[in-house]
This record gives structure tokens, C-alpha cells and sequence, in this order.
């Protein structure tokens, strides 16, 4: 079992605290006002979009494609796809193992893994043991949905070909195993620009998404124009769904604490 490195600093490491610090980013005035209902039994939302800076930033944000997947259809597996920033491991990594957390662990969906794995994506440990992006998504999963398990993947490979290669072999591999599955991408957008800027470039990069334009997308965020950090998740998760993307919520770190350059945050669901 993968073990968390960025509890007590992403997010607090007792359970008891972490329970009542995701309860409180539900009701946050940047969240979605409420926990949960419940699910109506219909599947519309596919995946999404959710942020990994620590909670106090992004959580709220995230919350709200939480919610959104929690009122739809509780899941059998979340295959998330998170971005490579330490630089270890191969060009896109299956974790071979499930991901601990201060709620328990969430555990590895193994035969949906292995149908994952092929030319595109390899079992490797070694990209996930100190990347923040799939832990930080790993205590909202457990908390909403204790039974799930998880696929993780790292992407250092973030071309357009590699994400859409990957997102073509999640779809058959759903498929192939017949799982209810939901596929979420762990990206931040805008790092350290002014708020002006922020919500300027992440609008254009987001309305492209939005619009289905992925070379759009593509263009805005692997040039650096838009510094969002997992663009290649995004768009591997985006055809993996082959689902319509909707923006649930977009904030900065500006709106949490006065700073002269913020962090955007998005919320987005990929829906039928």
C-alpha cells in the first residue's frame, strides 16, 4: 500500500480533523453550500476535473465535483490521472498498489489496471510514492465513497498523443471489464499570476474544453500560456469519458487569502 507523504501538510493527518476539514469545505463559502444528498442512480457524470493544492486553497473547489459525482451514482472504481512534478518513474505510471489515507486505504482495482496497462502506460511505483496529485484526491474518495478503489496513474508524458492514446485504453478498458468507473483528472491551472490573468487565461483554456476544442486546449496549456500543471490528465480524461465538460466552479487562492499572484482552481465534470 502506497503510504501518504503530504498528510499533515495538503491536509491534516488525523482522521477525526480530516473528517471535519472536508465536511467544512462542502459548506465553505467557495463550495458547493452542502454535503451531499445521496445518489439518484443514474449515471450522467463521467469524470471530471478537480484541484491538488492543499485543502485550504483548492479543497472547496474540488468539493464541488465531489458533490456532483456523490448525487449522481456512487462508483465501483475512480481511475485518477494525476501529473508527474517529481520527475521519477516511467513516461505514464500505473501504481501497481493501492493508496493509503488517514480514512484507510483506498484499494487498488487490480484487473482494471492491468487492463489498463499495455504500450501506452506501465506498473511503476516509483512516480507515485512522493507525488501529491492522486493522494490529495484519495481522503475525499474514501470519505463519500468508503467501497470504491482507484486506479491511479502519473503522467509524465503530457503530449497530446500520449493523453489521448491514454484516454482511448482507459475507454476500452472500462469497457473490457465492465466497470462502473469514474475518471478524474488532478490539475491545478494558473500558477503564481496575477488574478486578473488568471481568470483570463483558465476562462479561454476552460471555454475551449467546454466547446470540445482539445488542440485549443492543447495549445493554451502545453505552451505555458496557461500554466495549468496536469493539462495531459485532463485531456486523457476527457476522452476516456467522451463525456461534455462543464464548469461546476473556478476560483484562485486571491479569493482565500490577499496575495499579489494566485493559483486558479477549477471544478469541471465530463457528462453524457
Amino acid at each position: 500500500m502506497r503510504k501518504p507523504v503530504v498528510a499533515g501538510t495538503f491536509y491534516p493527518a488525523g482522521p477525526e480533523e480530516l473528517r471535519r476539514t472536508i465536511e467544512d469545505l462542502f459548506t465553505h463559502p467557495l463550495g458547493p453550500g452542502s454535503l451531499p444528498k445521496g445518489p439518484s442512480g443514474a449515471r450522467r457524470v463521467l469524470g471530471g476535473v478537480v484541484p491538488h493544492a492543499g485543502y485550504i486553497y483548492s479543497g472547496p473547489v474540488a468539493a464541488h465535483t465531489y458533490k456532483a459525482i456523490a448525487e449522481d451514482r456512487i462508483p465501483e472504481t475512480f481511475v485518477v490521472i494525476g501529473p508527474n512534478h517529481t520527475g521519477l518513474g516511467a513516461r505514464i505510471s500505473v501504481c501497481p498498489m493501492g493508496y493509503d489515507s488517514p480514512l484507510g486505504p483506498a484499494e487498488l482495482d487490480e484487473e482494471l489496471a492491468r487492463a489498463i496497462v499495455g504500450d501506452s502506460a506501465v506498473f511503476d511505483l516509483d512516480a507515485h510514492i512522493y507525488e501529491h496529485s492522486i493522494e490529495v484526491q484519495i481522503p475525499f474518495i474514501k470519505y463519500l465513497f468508503p467501497r470504491a478503489r482507484v486506479v491511479p496513474i502519473v503522467m509524465m508524458d503530457q503530449s497530446l498523443n500520449a493523453s489521448r492514446i491514454l484516454g482511448r485504453r482507459i475507454r476500452e478498458a472500462v469497457a473490457e471489464v465492465g466497470r462502473d468507473a469514474v475518471i478524474l483528472a488532478s490539475s491545478d491551472f494558473s500558477h503564481y499570476v496575477p488574478r486578473e490573468a488568471a481568470y483570463s487565461w483558465d476562462g479561454r483554456a476552460i471555454k475551449a474544453l467546454e466547446g470540445g476544442d482539445i488542440e485549443e486546449f492543447y495549445k493554451l496549456t502545453s505552451s505555458g500560456r496557461v500554466s495549468a500543471c496536469g493539462y495531459g490528465p485532463i485531456i486523457a480524461a476527457y476522452c476516456a469519458t467522451g463525456g461534455r465538460a462543464r464548469l461546476l466552479k473556478y476560483a484562485t487562492s486571491g479569493e482565500v487569502e490577499p496575495m499579489p499572484r494566485v493559483v486558479g482552481y477549477a471544478s469541471i465534470v465530463f457528462e453524457r
